[in-house]
């Protein structure tokens, strides 16, 4: 098999899964994967476009921003984009952004505001002469959710700003999310009426917003942070213009927010906040840099999916500690064999974890979990038996040529191609 052919096969397994995690995410409000798992995945799609840039179609989670809007709500057209934020990893990739940043403004010193990355659900809300006429969730980023009526709701959002009487459209950006404390309440609350329990105060904000009756989103505490105010006539130079401006009409905004006038203030910040990030009242999972001059964030626009004066700087996977109760084998449709864990069920970035495959053998053996070996031989026993074993995407010799490579006697093969 050619690598461009057995690239375009993983990323096709790729695109499909990272949809159905997004739609599990976004629409279903019970994610099953941790953000750093979903974040893998979809690192090595982009790895897989970037050597390969024709499997980059239009239809790519990589060109997407978000996800279809829900059948069960009337849809509202966002005014300009509400694009999602590319993401870093590591102090090289700031680095490589703020480099991006400089050659495209031609600039060598630039501030940067950095905010908390709210884990929460993106919303927005639109003000017609200083009057809240609307609200909507971010949906596929051209097209959201209306859910006027169930922001009406939240207390903590203002339904009137007298200084905007004399400007027709201004549409305030946020996240909606649930504080911890709140969500603990909620989920004790649910236990003890025998309902079924939120994973996450992410999954409770975004189940609880996404409500067609909006007296069950109104007995649930949500709050909205507001991030951004966009309106034809631009009154503000600065992000923290803005900011302070949004406090000033009545909003809440994070207090985990600083100016940054160099690439070494801002790492540090970034250490600080991950240190406290346990003990914040609201789940964040990383730190959001901002181009703070508002006219340079106009000139460098956005790609079909990022802006191009903002990146979210993700924090380092999460970890826990539980326990292996068993060792079983799956069996993939090509006969690959994969060991997975059975585990004492633990909450990883805000997935209940319950099941994990396991690839190093080495470490396997090391902790003295042989059993896998024996099973996996049996299950290859079963999957390849010499009559029935029908194998998909190869032909029979090159599988063979590639289990002889590897020290194992050939199979007489029954092939699936046509």
């Amino acid at each position: 098999m050619s690598e461009l052919l057995a690239k375009k096969v993983r990323h096709r397994e790729l695109s499909n899964l990272l949809e159905k995690y997004s739609k599990q995410y976004y629409l279903l409000d019970s994610p099953t994967l941790s953000d750093a798992a979903y974040d893998e995945l979809y690192n090595e799609l982009l790895e897989i476009e970037e050597k390969f840039p024709e499997l980059r179609t239009k239809d790519s989670p990589s060109q997407k921003v978000g996800t279809k809007t829900a059948k069960k709500f009337s849809k509202i057209k966002h005014a300009s984009p509400m694009l999602s934020l590319e993401n870093a990893f590591s102090e090289d990739d700031i680095a490589t952004f703020l480099d991006r940043v400089r050659n495209l403004s031609g600039r060598d010193q630039i501030d940067l505001v950095l905010e908390p990355k709210l884990d929460g659900l993106s919303a927005s809300l639109g003000y017609k002469n200083g009057i809240l006429v609307c609200g909507a969730t971010r949906g596929d980023g051209f097209v959201g959710e209306d859910v006027t009526a169930n922001l009406f709701t939240l207390d903590c959002i203002p339904k009137k700003i007298n200084e905007l009487r004399e400007f027709e459209n201004v549409e305030i950006r946020g996240e909606v999310v649930m504080k911890k404390a709140d969500f603990r309440s909620l989920n004790d609350s649910r236990l003890k009426a025998g309902e079924k329990l939120f994973a996450n105060p992410r999954n409770a904000a975004a189940g609880s917003l996404r409500q067609l009756d909006s007296s069950i989103t109104k007995s649930r505490k949500l709050t909205f942070f507001a991030y951004s105010l966009i309106t034809d006539n631009r009154p503000f130079k600065t992000q923290m213009q803005v900011l302070e401006t949004l406090k000033q009409y009545g909003f809440i905004v994070s207090n985990e927010i600083a100016l940054c006038k160099n690439q070494e203030e801002a790492f540090r910040f970034f250490s600080e906040i991950e240190q406290q990030r346990a003990d914040l009242e609201y789940d964040i999972d990383g730190i959001v840099y901002k181009v703070n001059d508002l006219r340079l964030q106009q000139r460098l626009g956005a790609s079909s999916k990022f802006p191009r004066h903002s990146i979210a700087y993700k924090f380092p996977a999460e970890k826990a500690e539980t326990t292996i109760l068993d060792i079983v084998v799956q069996v993939g449709r090509t006969g690959n064999i994969t060991p997975v864990a059975e585990l004492v069920p633990v909450t990883v970035g805000g997935v209940v974890v319950s099941r994990a495959t396991l690839h190093n053998r080495d470490e396997i053996e090391k902790k003295r979990y042989s059993r896998w070996r024996s099973r996996c031989a049996a299950a290859s026993r079963r999957r390849h038996s010499a009559d029935s074993l029908r194998y998909s995407g190869q032909k029979a010799s090159e599988f063979n040529a590639f289990r002889v490579s590897r020290g194992l006697s050939p199979l007489r093969l029954r092939s699936a191609e046509r």
